[in-house]
């Protein structure tokens, strides 16, 4: 008898073009099996698309590298049959001989579009539709020595459609009459995907079940008394596909992790059952009642407490038949339209959330999904501090994976079906309006959809599709099937006083659907087009009364230009030109970019008319690294001023905002926070800031100091420090404002920053603020600007990269097998200001944390051989004196000027002797608790960074900043 569960088939398969296999599906399953990836067979990727495994095979160049994906044949030319691909692979599982008690099902969790699939010689087929689960029955058909041929035939998309010259969003729109992703035509973000993701891009698995199998059960949870008292509430199907009465035990366990692998079981309740032969039924558990238990909380706001729900069925006569597992978390989400703001608000276990978050397209336009990629994505977006994602109507319905990690890290998910308007009746031209063709498969996998990803707790709300509605039918259908249950409406305090169906029941029953991305408390909630803009701003725009004029922006974009190493690893020597700046009549520059950049689809960073270029501000750039370290200072300080900006209004005139968009799912040049190789931008730690729970800031409009507290807790006897630094290294302004009291979700103004309107202000200057906790002195919010008067420039901080600031770092690292964790501690040693001007015996907290910060009494660091010698090359660039002590490494890196070191950036690289030039050395990704930092005089930072390297590799840790370009301080 095998064992119940479940085995992936996610290894060994091979993969050959449809016309160059002369044989028949039987054929291959049976007498003429592949041997090898021979011609014309090669190795696949499954999950994965037909492309991927050209790719894989270098059968084609990668399309993400330079313009190789001008050189791929589009299906359009090819046609369909080009993409059409015989997919192989061999699995070991026995027959079972028990007169009909055991069954063995072959999944597919997702195939693009349609296929047929051979076992052992026998055909059965994969019905059409990219978001839609396969099950077959395959007990009868194993082969009797235990080894299984499995071959599967995909087809493409039934309209692939075609690119017209001027590309466009989703080409000509062809593809909408598919249910399938839309994107894959092409969009202003990406060049289209050539085979438009055929292929089987989701995972292949042989599950075994005795006579009774488990389907798609259903959790839910609700609450009473203030959230002291929860009921779970599950529902499951049953199917008996056996010819006899079933008699079923069965079993639904709730257990919580307390440390490691031991479990607490909070329940355990057993119910008898009768299925009858043949029959599939439906079974309501009796209400599972929990007192204080532990809740679901978004990011930032509180633990994400998740227990293990699992389901067993044991048939008398017979045993174990079947179990399900999964993660759950106790938590309610409701939403309504806000009065004061018109946005939609959202509220998780009774609080108000303001959102911030991103858009999301996918990981991987090649569909190479993995966990541990989905983990690195999810992880990145909770570090950024962001509390939703939408999941656009374009892209994909997601995995389970990426909604098992928004669980883990507490990010809320929009999910929207698969509708936009510029494929689906909107768009120039206008094309669809009807839809997809098939409203009934849409309606199939729009319902499989919500059975594969209801039980998640990050999952809020659906969306039926991106700027646009579904057709009528649809809509209304999508509506009806997801109404709320009674408990779930904004109105329902007390889960006893309703007297309804089972939650559970539903087929969701507790997410609000919402007919389209701008109706409904988004956008200006009737369908207009109202969401962006999608270019860059000028900072101080975000803080403005006439910049939105609506409560929740479901779309919001900017630049997003990588880091010059990512440039140079994705594009030829050709894409390393930077662009051209050229000056127009009415003073406004207009930069005009290499072809190479401008098929990556780059966005400038001037607007001519509205926004000079932000990166000419700093100084014409010289070259590629110099244009890439400008950009890095522009993407930090638009994408925090665009969160500080919305956030500044929280609630008076905002509900939330999401930018568009948080990555890219290819070498894209635009709206990202890190790049596909997953390398963090500025922005990146722009937005981390920007988007603390609790956050100290300075209205770029008003200049007033204000401080944002959007947690449920007041904030007590707390203080705000507010030091401003010029480029000589003196503190000319310093101010505390002490003995405030913060209210809980609310925005505080405190006080209006006067040095620009001082005496002999310097053009250029640093603000540093920190917000305190008076009673241990622990920083709570730390943010540092740097700034210039109006009208002016940031030009002098060009000057300013030839100063030296002394640095001490302090690093001790661990590791695991290939894991690494580091911590570091990176030092200011240059001299304190004159304590007539810093004067404040508890101005600087001494802690030792995360991403935060220590002003001691510390000496700086004089070289007294070193100061005799003539000012030159060797005096001019820092030196490094590594030592151990502890375990921990010393590194100083010399220097005798004063002033803030600006805009460092830590990076991990392999080490290698041999390094060839302009190779690619780093290592990714990194997770840093905080990068692109800047340190006053005196001044310490704590980071905390993990990562895994290559077997074999050592990794070496570099720093550098706008200071320390002549040389890299290699710092373990």
């Amino acid at each position: 008898m095998a064992e119940i569960g479940k085995a992936l088939l996610e290894s060994g398969w091979l993969a050959a073009r449809s016309t160059e296999v002369e044989l028949t599906g039987s054929q291959l399953t049976t007498t003429h099996p592949p041997t090898g990836p021979t011609s014309p067979w090669m190795e696949a990727v499954v999950p994965g698309t037909v492309l991927a495994t050209l790719v894989k095979n270098k059968v084609v160049a990668d399309p993400f590298y330079g313009l190789e994906n001008e050189m791929i044949i589009d299906i359009a030319d090819s046609g369909r049959e080009y993409y059409t691909f015989w997919f192989f692979t061999k699995f070991q599982c026995k027959p079972v001989c028990n007169s009909g008690a055991q069954h063995l099902d072959l999944n597919f969790r997702a195939i693009n579009y349609s296929a047929e699939v051979y076992l052992n010689g026998h055909k059965m087929v994969l019905p059409k539709g990219m978001f839609r689960r396969h099950s077959l029955e395959v007990t009868d058909i194993l082969n009797p020595d235990g080894e299984n041929l499995l071959a599967v035939l995909v087809h493409p998309p039934d309209h692939p459609g075609r690119i017209p010259p001027e590309g466009g969003q989703g080409g000509d729109h062809e593809i909408g009459k598919d249910v399938a992703t839309q994107y894959v035509e092409g969009w202003d973000w990406i060049a289209p995907v050539r085979d438009r993701n055929t292929g089987i891009w989701d995972e292949v698995s042989i599950s075994v079940t005795g006579p009774v199998k488990i389907i798609d059960p259903h959790l839910v949870s609700s609450f009473f008394d203030q959230y002291t008292r929860a009921y779970l509430h599950a529902t499951t199907e049953l199917e008996n596909r056996s010819a006899w009465v079933a008699d079923c035990s069965l079993n639904i366990q709730v257990a919580t992790e307390l440390e490691g692998s031991v479990c607490l079981i909070e329940h355990l309740q057993t119910q008898h059952v009768s299925v009858p032969p043949g029959a599939r039924i439906q079974y309501t558990f009796p209400k599972l009642s929990f007192y204080k238990p532990n809740l679901w909380w978004p990011n930032g706001l509180g633990k994400q407490s998740l227990y293990n729900v699992s389901i067993t069925v044991d048939v008398k006569g017979y045993g174990e038949s079947d179990t399900w597992g999964h993660l759950f978390g106790f938590r309610k989400i409701e939403s309504h339209i806000d009065s004061a703001t018109g946005g939609r608000l959202f509220k998780v276990n009774g609080q108000p959330i303001f959102i911030r978050g991103g858009n999301w397209i996918l990981s991987d336009c090649l569909l190479r999904l993995s966990k541990e990629r989905y983990k690195t994505d999810i992880k990145f977006h909770a570090d950024m501090n962001l509390n939703m994602i939408r999941c656009w109507g374009g892209g994909l319905a997601e995995r389970p994976e990426v909604y098992h990690y928004c669980d883990v890290y507490g990010l809320l998910v929009w999910q929207e079906f698969w509708i936009t308007g510029d494929v689906d009746g909107r768009g120039i031209p206008v094309s669809n309006p009807d839809g997809p063709l098939d409203h009934d498969l849409f309606m199939l996998c729009a319902r499989d959809t919500v059975k594969l990803l209801r039980n998640h707790p990050s999952l809020a709300l659906w969306v039926g599709g991106n700027e646009q509605v579904p057709p009528d039918d649809i809509n209304t259908a999508l509506k009806n099937d997801l109404k709320l249950h009674p408990l779930f409406e904004s109105h329902s305090e007390n889960a006893l006083s309703i007297e309804e169906d089972d939650p559970s029941q539903y087929l969701d029953g507790t997410r609000v659907y919402i007919q389209g991305s701008m109706w409904d408390g988004f956008a200006n909630g009737k369908g207009d087009f109202t969401d962006g803009p999608y270019e860059i701003q000028n900072p101080e725009d975000f803080f403005k009364d006439n910049f939105y004029n609506y409560g929740f922006n479901p779309e919001v974009g900017s630049v997003g230009m990588p880091v010059a190493a990512t440039i140079r690893a994705t594009m030829p020597p050709k894409g390393w030109q930077i662009p051209l700046f050229k000056k127009l009549t009415n003073g406004y520059t207009e930069e005009v970019p290499n072809p190479i950049w401008e098929y990556h689809k780059y966005i400038p960073y001037s607007k001519p008319g509205k926004v000079h270029d932000r990166i000419e501000l700093y100084g014409i750039p010289k070259d590629l690294d110099d244009f890439c370290l400008k950009a890095q200072l522009v993407n930090y300080v638009q994408y925090r001023a665009l969160l500080e900006g919305w956030t500044s209004r929280m609630w008076s005139k905002y509900t939330g905002v999401l930018i568009w968009k948080t990555q890219n799912p290819w070498s894209g040049l635009r709206g990202q926070f890190y790049d596909y190789l997953l390398d963090q931008t500025a922005g990146f730690y722009g937005c981390r800031c920007a988007a603390e729970p609790i956050h100290v800031q300075l209205n770029l409009a008003t200049y007033f100091i204000e401080v944002v507290n959007t947690t449920s807790e007041e904030l007590l006897n707390v203080a705000v420090e507010a030091s401003v630094w010029d480029l000589e290294g003196a503190c000319p302004s310093y101010n505390v404002f002490d003995k405030l009291s913060l209210p809980p979700k609310k925005v505080m103004s405190i006080s209006e920053l006067n040095y620009p309107k001082s005496e002999n202000p310097k053009p250029v200057y640093f603000l540093l603020l920190k917000l305190y906790n008076m009673s241990n002195n622990s920083i709570i919010s730390r943010n540092f600007y740097w700034l210039y008067l109006p009208g002016g420039d940031y030009k002098l901080l060009e000057p300013y990269r030839n100063k030296r600031i002394p640095l001490q770092i302090t690093s001790k690292t661990s590791h695991k097998d290939s894991s690494y964790e580091i911590k570091m501690n990176v030092q200011n040693k240059s001299e304190k200001p004159d304590p007539k001007i810093l004067t404040c015996k508890n101005n600087f907290a001494n802690r030792h944390e995360d991403g935060e910060f220590n002003m001691a009494s510390l000496e700086p660091i004089h070289d007294k051989t070193e100061e005799k010698q003539k000012a030159g090359l060797f005096q001019r660039l820092y030196r490094q004196f590594p030592r151990e002590t502890d375990g921990s490494k010393i590194t100083e890196i010399k220097g005798s000027d004063v002033g803030v070191a600006f805009f460092l950036k830590l990076s991990v690289h392999a080490l290698k002797t041999d390094n060839k030039g302009g190779e690619d050395t780093r290592i990714l990704p990194v997770h840093y608790s905080d990068n692109y930092f800047s340190l006053v005089p005196g001044e310490e930072m704590s980071i905390k960074m993990s990562f895994e390297v290559p077997q074999g590799v050592t990794p070496r840790v570099t720093l550098e900043g706008w200071n320390y370009q002549s040389e890299v301080a290699t710092v373990i």
